[in-house]
């Protein structure tokens, strides 16, 4: 990040109002800011932890709750066992605590539901975090944006947001859930068994009425590598491809 970011989202305090448990290692983590922003869906914060003896650590976290969402933002919290933020929040953290956080970042990796569609959202992991801010947003505003979402997770307990997404997908009203397991069978008839390929991306594209304007990705580096590579495979033109990474 730049000087004249940081400048411009200088760090405030942020006090935690609900915690709520998304999968086994996912934890969402509500917070009511200080001094309230607007962010748009695809953004994140950088949030920062002070010890005793001074030392501190930060740790970038996208943004899960709608633009709508009125001073209010959730960071879903996968939890790192060689983390140095994670299991603070996991195992430390409490409603009432204040922590330090500071944002919104980022000007790359975001969508507005008045930038129309389609688009096509591919979310690995936690990778579907920032995802999630755009398909809540796009509900809120009521769009008709066509969006389909090829969410890849290893186990069915491990789809982040399941129950909201699935609800979501059952309105039919123009935005599509891909769901792929890499570790066990696919629980929907319309989902996967398997590890994203350009197969799926063409599959994923089938269900939108025209070729998607944007593709986003979102995930670890191995997963966002493979995934723009399957979706180059599927004739998406790299230039309409939007990435960002976390981990290794």
């Amino acid at each position: 990040m730049s000087e004249a970011s940081a400048a411009q989202s200088p760090w405030q305090t942020a006090r935690i109002v609900r915690i709520e448990k998304r999968t086994p290692r996912v934890t969402s983590f509500f917070f009511k800011l200080s001094r309230p922003f607007l962010h748009l869906a695809g953004q994140h914060v950088d949030v920062r932890l002070t010890a005793p003896d001074g030392y501190q650590a930060r740790r970038s976290y996208s943004i899960a709750s709608a633009p709508e969402s009125a001073g209010t933002i959730e960071l879903a919290i996968e939890r790192l066992e060689d983390g140095e933020v994670s299991p603070f929040f996991h195992e430390v953290a409490a409603v009432g605590d204040e922590i330090e956080l500071r944002g919104p970042l980022g000007g790359h990796f975001i969508w507005s539901a008045g930038d129309g569609g389609p688009i096509l959202l591919v979310g690995g992991g936690s990778g579907v975090v920032p995802l999630m801010a755009m398909v809540r947003h796009r509900s809120v505003r009521k769009s008709a944006a066509p969006v389909a979402l090829v969410f890849s997770a290893r186990v069915w307990d491990e789809v982040i947001f399941r129950d909201e997404l699935i609800g979501l997908d059952d309105r039919r009203d123009g935005f599509d859930l891909v769901l792929t397991l890499t570790r066990e069978p696919a629980q929907r008839a319309s989902d996967y068994s398997r590890r994203i390929d350009a197969a799926m991306m063409v599959q994923a594209m089938e269900r939108l009425p025209k070729p998607p304007i944007l593709a986003f990705v979102c995930g670890s580096n191995a997963f966002v590598s493979a995934a723009a590579q399957a979706l180059i495979d599927a004739d998406v033109p790299a230039g309409l491809i939007r990435t960002e990474r976390y981990g290794v």
